[in-house]
């Protein structure tokens, strides 16, 4: 039989349906995985009490034939997920001992649905980063090795890196992510594995940790667009405790899986293929995949989106805004980090000193002075037309196309120590990709396509639909990764 931690979820659920093996026995294999990379940092906090309970009800479920979409699979929740008397604290100083007396919707569906929760994955603090680098309980290391310089160490991508290396490396089937403005993408590309951003409002952001509320969205992070099938359907829905949830029925994601592209016409954005500043590994590779596809079939289209060039700085005026709005409520009087002070002025002062890291006070001065007078009126308001405008630019090119094909990421994974860590613009540039989709609130997933020739490190498309057409960018994928003859099985410490 495959090593347990090598299965994907649909592998698992057949095994487990055959009684080849139980819940508990998978748990255990994947506590036990955990066990073994922790210098991967991809969790901040292990739950195997949890796991192992849940496991052996999902058990005694399947014995009474009631076993849900995900019975019985061994999930990793991202950090921003509140999970009812666990710990939860988006990686801040400022949450430390934080325990939510209340469930996130996501996670509460996929325990509804059978899966168990191994433990709280790593990320961003507060999901701000692209590198998984400002995280209070320390760096992720990205499972994959530089062929060049098998010792250096990768980031990740961010802000769900936790969850991502904790996919690929096999210490869960699969994890929740979130995405702002790639943050489940970037991490997809950078280790190899299937990432998929839903509209926004197909799943709840009830009981999630807000960054910015206009563009946070629950996602998935798996090891085959058919898991990612799997867990979409499990995750999305209406949620009426959300204001901003689409009442909208969830189809089946399984069955658009037909591998047939035939007649699809897929649209390559002028503006997504600079001159300079994408890597040539990740043009060839999407070029390549174009061909491909256009050789099972599919209508390859040249199309434009003008206001590309415009995204970034659009992004960054509007999400640090709504980010220093979400964040005032952190002040050490409710909950998690209290410093005090001789007033309640200091006590605020140096409550949020000490919790907030460098990258989210960054981001919190920033929207504070973009929602100035006089400031909101020249960069917010500014900020919202042209999000506006790209959001008409997409669906003038969805009258054309039926998907977008482009990179997810400029380059492969970069190393802890290079000189862009250090530069918050450079770091805002990897954005550049995912960021245009993020704005319009489309669906978008993240598939491996390919390697680079130079490091041998993993490189991801990303298949844009639009609004709720989370079925034909799956069909689109799955057809992407049956081309790519990329590995589906996770690494192992010390290489592939």
């Amino acid at each position: 039989m495959t090593d347990l931690v090598e299965l994907t979820i649909s592998e698992a659920l057949d095994g487990l349906a055959k009684k080849e093996f139980s819940s508990v026995e998978l748990t255990k294999a994947h506590l036990a995985e955990m066990e073994k990379a922790r210098e991967l940092n991809a969790y901040v906090l292990e739950t195997p009490e949890v796991a192992l309970e849940r496991a052996q009800k999902s058990d005694e479920r399947r014995a009474q034939g009631k076993a849900g979409k995900m019975e019985g699979i061994p999930v990793g929740m991202k950090d921003l997920y509140c999970t009812k008397g666990v710990r939860t604290t988006a990686c801040s100083h400022i949450l430390d001992g934080f325990i939510p007396p209340y469930e996130s919707t996501v996670s509460q569906k996929l325990e509804d649905a059978g899966s168990v929760m191994l433990g709280k994955t790593n990320m961003d603090e507060f999901a701000m980063g692209t590198a998984n680098l400002t995280s209070y309980y320390g760096a992720v290391r990205n499972p994959y090795k530089d062929k060049t310089n098998p010792d250096k160490f990768l980031i990740p991508g961010g802000s769900s890196g936790g969850s991502a290396a904790a996919v690929a490396a096999g210490l869960c089937m699969a994890a929740t992510g979130s995405d702002t403005g790639g943050s489940i993408r970037t991490p997809a590309s950078f280790c190899g594995i299937v990432g998929c951003k839903p509209t926004y409002g197909r799943c709840s952001r009830w009981g999630m940790v807000a960054f910015a509320s206009s563009l946070d969205q629950a996602g998935t992070m798996t090891r085959t667009v058919r898991d990612t099938a799997i867990m979409m359907g499990a995750m999305a829905g209406f949620d009426p405790k959300d204001s901003t949830s689409a009442n909208i029925p969830v189809p089946d994601y399984e069955k658009a899986l037909t591998g047939n592209v035939k007649g699809l016409k897929i649209g390559i954005p002028r503006e997504y293929n600079p001159d300079k500043g994408l890597n040539s590994d990740v043009r060839h590779v999407w070029e390549s995949m174009a061909e491909k596809l256009k050789a099972a079939g599919a209508e390859i289209v040249d199309i434009s989106l003008p206001s590309t060039q415009y995204a970034l700085p659009t992004y960054y005026l509007i999400a640090p805004a709504e980010a220093s709005s979400n964040l005032a409520r952190y002040d050490g009087v409710r909950f998690g980090l209290r410093v005090d002070g001789k007033s309640l002025d200091e006590m605020y002062t140096n409550t949020r000193t000490e919790g907030f890291g460098k990258e989210v006070k960054r981001r919190i001065m920033i929207g504070t002075c973009i929602l100035l007078e006089g400031y909101y009126e020249t960069c917010y308001l500014k900020a919202q037309k042209v999000r506006r405008l790209l959001c008409h630019e997409f669906a003038e090119a969805y009258k054309k196309v039926d998907v977008i094909l482009a990179p997810a990421a400029p380059e492969t994974a970069f190393g802890k120590d290079d000189d862009s860590t250090s530069d918050p613009l450079k770091m805002q540039l990897y954005d550049v990709f995912t960021v245009p989709s993020s704005l319009a609130g489309l669906p978008s997933v993240c598939v491996p396509a390919g390697t680079s020739d130079i490091n041998g490190l993993p490189i991801g498309l990303q298949v844009i639909g639009n609004s709720f057409q989370e079925e034909t960018i799956l069909r689109v994928a799955g057809a992407i990764e049956s081309m790519s003859g990329m590995p589906i099985r996770p690494l192992r410490m010390g290489g592939k």
